[in-house]
């Protein structure tokens, strides 16, 4: 019976700081394809880069509910009722106005004389 050596290749994952993600060797089946690096595969882990991603979506959230609750909200003014000390004038409508009438190109008599 023979045994057959097969190796791994393994890739680091470089983790998260930030977020306490540590770095490790990976898999490179387990390294999910990035098109946009130079050798087409991305810089974390599967596991670690859905972590990651999740950690990035909670403090955005938390940020913009963090950013709503720092502006004070506008309190409404009180209401000051005063009366009226005379009666308003009635507003007089502005006048309508008219169309001109379009103009017509009908020749002239001068216009047959330059020709």
């Amino acid at each position: 019976m023979t045994t057959q050596h097969t190796t791994v290749a393994m890739r680091r994952c470089i983790g998260s700081t930030r977020f306490g993600i540590e770095s490790h060797k990976a898999p490179a089946d387990d390294i999910p394809p990035q098109p946009s690096q130079k050798d087409g595969l991305g810089r974390m882990c599967h596991t670690h880069w859905r972590a990651y991603t999740n950690a990035l979506r909670k403090a955005a959230v938390a940020r913009k509910a963090e950013e709503t609750t720092d502006v004070p909200a506008p309190e409404p003014e009180p209401a000051v009722i005063e009366a009226p000390e005379e009666a308003p004038e009635p507003e007089v409508p502005a006048p309508r106005k008219t169309r001109r009438a379009k103009a017509t190109a009908e020749p002239t008599e001068a216009d047959d004389d330059e020709r």
